[in-house]
């Protein structure tokens, strides 16, 4: 009879490391729920409006003009994903503790890929709005590449287990090419406007840039990289690229929808 051979633990998660995340998250809860609570307090009534552009005919009939669907109020949406990124660290500190951290032995992390499902996606429709692209197919289609890319990156950690003989970048790669169709469109509009706020310019390349270090953390962490050969080092590294990433785009956003307002 075979004897099973003990599951592989991801290299530096130990009981020290999993106090430390404890604490980080717990820190990262009251950090994101301040800055949702500062953002709501602050808002004005100042919104986006969500518009759809219906056939009017058979194919090749120019669609009719913009109808407007529902007013996205910015305040709000920026405290929406602040507060879903400290839900997210609460539980993960919490109620979900014990999955958090046995995930973490296994070298995933299934909460993050959920939180940034809904969080990050809601972040790049804002940015998008932000460029003008406000019709609702546009940004349904944004909203499935943007969650394609994060799902992908699930799947870039339960392909590669602790202990594997080989690594595999095939999702990480996938992910990349989804990710990159929402930024296309963005950018278009911007080089194709006649005229963009500096604001908005700033949102656009500050994001990018944040929005790649995450994809280069997981890269970093699939090539061994230094510490990140450590698991817990690149979870670290995550935690604080998405509060800086996030607190960025809340305040970039909310900054200009004071001015868009004034």
């Amino acid at each position: 009879m075979t004897v099973p051979s003990p599951p592989v633990t991801a290299a530096g998660v130990d009981d020290r490391s999993l106090r430390s995340l404890r604490g980080w998250n717990l820190g990262l809860t009251l950090l994101h729920l301040g800055q949702a609570v500062a953002v709501f307090a602050l808002a004005t009534d100042f919104a986006v409006t969500v518009t759809r552009s219906l056939p009017a005919g058979p194919p090749g009939t120019p669609a009719g003009s913009p109808e407007a669907l529902f007013d996205l109020r910015i305040g709000a949406a920026v405290a929406a994903f602040l507060t879903l990124a400290a839900l997210d660290h609460l539980l993960t500190a919490t109620a979900l503790r014990r999955t958090y951290e046995s995930d973490l032995r296994a070298g995933i992390n299934r909460i993050r890929w959920v939180e940034y499902s809904l969080s990050a996606t809601l972040m790049i429709l804002l940015i998008a709005l932000y460029t003008g692209i406000d019709g609702v197919s546009a940004l349904i289609g944004i909203a499935g590449a943007n969650v394609a890319m994060i799902l992908f990156g699930w799947l870039q950690e339960s392909a590669n287990p602790p202990g594997r003989s080989r690594v595999t970048m095939r999702p990480f790669w996938f992910g990349c090419a989804a990710g990159a169709a929402p930024w296309v469109a963005i950018g278009y509009n911007l080089v194709a406007a006649d005229e963009v706020p500096g604001f908005v310019v700033g949102i656009f390349v500050s994001l990018f840039v944040f929005f790649n270090s995450f994809a280069l953390n997981q890269w970093l962490q699939y090539r061994r990289v230094g510490p990140w050969r450590s698991y817990a080092f690149g979870e670290k590294s995550y935690l604080v690229l998405s509060l800086v990433a996030k607190s960025a785009l809340a305040w970039q956003i909310f900054a200009g929808s004071l001015a868009s307002s004034g």
